[in-house]
Parts: C-alpha cells; structure tokens; sequence
C-alpha cells in the first residue's frame, strides 16, 4: 500500500515531464496499462517503450496539481494532458487513472476518459 507521501512524490514525476522514467521508478517490472476497455500493456520495459515513442511524437504537458485519492492500495489521479504535436496543435485529454499498488509500486493502471472528447484541440498553430 502507497504512502500519500510515495503517490505525490509519482505525480511530482509525471508533472516534471520525465514520464518515461517516472514508468521505471513507479511501475513494477510486470505492470499493466489498458486505455479505456482496450487489451492491455503489460510489463514496465514495454510500458517504457511505448510511452518514449509517444514523447517522439509529440511535446507533453502535464498540468500541475492533480486531484487524487488514496485508498489502501487503490489510487486514482485526475490528469490533464496537453500534446503539442510537430506542426504546432495542442490537444486536451482529462482522464481518470485508477491504479492498484503492491507495496510502493503501480502494479495495474487503467485510463477512464471519453473517448468524444478525448485529445480535443486547445489551440491550433
């Protein structure tokens, strides 16, 4: 089970930008990641993998502040995401990441968000 302290020090991660590391700090060497109800990522290298071909694609911005709750080993945040892709667009996702911990680690996270308003344009080049 997460200490408050242990998720805020996660979120502090992903908001300094570095979310490829913050996979390798966080995430157990087995974890899963599923976006909505797709077939799941499984195990952290491939977690990493995709996420840096993500950052390849596109500049992140991770809106500080998020609101989340720790219950037991449950934990969900509430992220903002703006991708700012090469030709200068900004999108917008807000989803809910609802994750179980073992220990001080994320063992299971599952994006909510939907999918009509997912990654909307915020502003245009």
């Amino acid at each position: 089970m997460p200490s408050r302290e242990r998720v805020a020090a996660f979120i502090a991660s992903v908001v300094g930008g570095d979310h490829v590391r913050a996979i390798a700090d966080y995430y157990h060497e087995d974890a899963s990641m599923q976006e909505n109800l797709q077939s799941p990522r499984q195990g952290r290298a491939l977690l990493m993998a995709h996420e840096a071909k993500v950052l390849e694609r596109v500049k992140m911005y991770t809106h500080p502040d998020p609101i989340f709750l720790v219950d037991g080993d449950r934990v969900a945040i509430n992220w903002i995401f703006d991708a700012t892709s090469k030709d200068g667009i900004t999108r917008r996702l807000n989803e809910i990441a609802l994750q179980r911990w073992v220990g001080d680690r994320i063992a299971e996270e599952r994006f909510v968000y939907d999918t009509a308003s997912a990654w909307g344009v915020v502003e245009s080049a």
